[in-house]
């Protein structure tokens, strides 16, 4: 019975008529066990479904649901015992006496959802959703069919479904953040349009004071959260705070607060520049920054400060896309150029300034059929420096982001510091939420949404002089 079985955060997702779900959040709410409780309440109720759980890894997949107290093996001991059910090791399935199967599925590269190209899911169910991406989602969710399926009467409208877990961070945060946190109020279902699956959609959020049971047995797990010292971080832990990720690549020195300021009249002696980051397929993203001298400013609330001489303020932005995270919007290079020009003229922060070129990604120098995107900009009166890519320029490149970002965030910052005008949106949206690289953690994941964070990253990493020896 799962009212008996399960936590009343848990039994009210599982009640929740929404065919496409997001539970979780919080660090410890449960998430993997619900998803083990649907798909096993799912085959033995419903004779002959297909369900299938996907985790990103083949180890994460076994270390998540294979193993422990609570695991499928447990779960699924006395039934083995009876004959009731059978596992497949070589197959990744679970088959039940009543027809029903579950497949344990991975899924670590983008070709591996071709595996699936044939498949007919009638319960998808994916356990940390923000570890895939976009298209490798909107892939499995076309899988979803009932085929010549038919469910039971009285779970008629119940199928196709999709159930996934998830905490804030990876590749994918800010597409499932897009998709399930913002698009509507918690707990309440939307009809998707027919181009986003069609399907009633929900996000339920939990935290881990929803689930009593880890609380029970580890009764000192919300102190080490609590201990973890950044109070951003521990209400994103605690509380499934999906404006910050846990472990990420600039959390820990983030501190919006400080760094994020309301925009203010740039000394007209103040160095502007900007920075660049190619992108059609992909955003491409535009960052105007303002170098202070040192002298005093006086702020948009009256007041006047000044900062150590080379703090950089971000004063305006545009950023490329179609409206969906990591979907650039396919202009050319010479429409990108126009715009810049445009936005130079007419953006409030830019007006009157004079904009010097800086660093951009060096892809756009290359030459192609004697063309390159940087010679095609030029010829609209839009020229760059080429940014440092050489070995080891990732790696430094992060380093000095962070270490701009933490004297931004002292108090009385001694060092020069990484500020950004408050309207510049997706600056605010992406960096904090940058995940590490798996493979390499002195870097991002360049599979993330890391458009506005490379270009940060170029200008960071380019001495302020270098950016004077060419005029717009």
């Amino acid at each position: 019975n799962p009212e008996h079985d399960l936590h009343p955060k848990q039994f009210a997702a599982f009640l929740n008529p929404a065919t496409e779900t997001l539970y979780g959040g919080a660090a410890g709410s449960g998430k993997s066990f619900l998803i083990r409780y649907l798909a096993l309440w799912t085959a033995f109720h419903a004779p002959g479904v297909q369900v299938y759980l996907f985790r990103r890894t083949y180890p994460d997949l076994r270390l998540n649901h294979m193993e422990g107290p609570t695991s499928f093996p447990a779960l699924l001991a006395p039934f083995v015992a009876s004959g009731h059910c059978a596992f497949n090791e070589q197959k990744g399935s679970i088959s039940f006496w009543n027809g029903s199967r579950i497949f344990l599925c991975h899924c670590q590269y983008e070709k591996n959802v071709m595996n699936y190209q044939g498949a007919e899911i009638h319960l998808l169910l994916v356990d940390e959703l923000t570890h895939f991406s976009e298209k490798m989602y909107r892939f499995l969710r076309g899988r979803c069919r009932l085929g010549s399926w038919r469910p039971p009467d009285q779970l008629a409208r119940c199928f196709p479904k999709i159930f996934c877990g998830s905490n804030p961070g990876g590749i994918g945060h800010n597409w499932v953040k897009e998709t399930f946190v913002t698009a509507a109020e918690a707990g309440k279902g939307w009809q998707t349009p027919r181009q986003e699956g069609g399907m009633l959609r929900c996000f339920v959020p939990a935290r881990l004071s929803d689930n009593p049971t880890m609380l029970l047995y580890d009764p000192d797990y919300a102190d080490r959260l609590s201990a973890l010292g950044d109070p951003a971080l521990v209400k994103a832990m605690l509380e499934g705070n999906w404006d910050i990720v846990s472990g990420g690549a600039l959390d820990d020195v983030w501190q919006p607060d400080r760094q994020i300021v309301q925009a203010f009249k740039v000394p007209s002696n103040w160095q502007v520049d900007r920075s660049f980051d190619w992108g059609s397929s992909a955003p491409f993203s535009v960052g105007w920054w303002a170098v202070s001298n040192g002298e005093e400013v006086r702020l948009a609330d009256g007041t006047f400060r000044s900062f150590p001489p080379g703090s950089l303020f971000r004063i305006a932005e545009w950023y490329g896309w179609n409206g969906k995270p990591n979907e650039g919007c396919k202009m050319t290079a010479g429409q990108v150029a126009q715009g810049i020009l445009e936005r130079e003229q007419q953006h409030s922060s830019l007006k009157g300034l004079r904009v010097r070129p800086g660093p951009a990604d060096s892809a756009i120098f290359a030459h192609d059929g004697g063309h390159c995107i940087a010679d095609d900009m030029a010829r609209h009166g839009v020229r760059w420096t080429a940014a440092n890519k050489g070995a080891g320029s990732r790696v430094s490149g992060l380093e000095r982001v962070r270490a701009m970002l933490r004297a931004s965030g002292e108090i009385r910052p001694e060092q020069p510091g990484l500020y950004a005008f408050s309207h510049c949106l997706h600056y605010v949206r992406t960096l904090p939420v940058l995940p590490r690289s798996a493979t390499n953690l002195e870097d991002v994941d360049s599979c993330a949404e890391d458009h506005v964070y490379d270009e940060t990253r170029y200008r960071c990493s380019t001495p302020t002089h270098k950016m004077t020896i060419m005029e717009v």
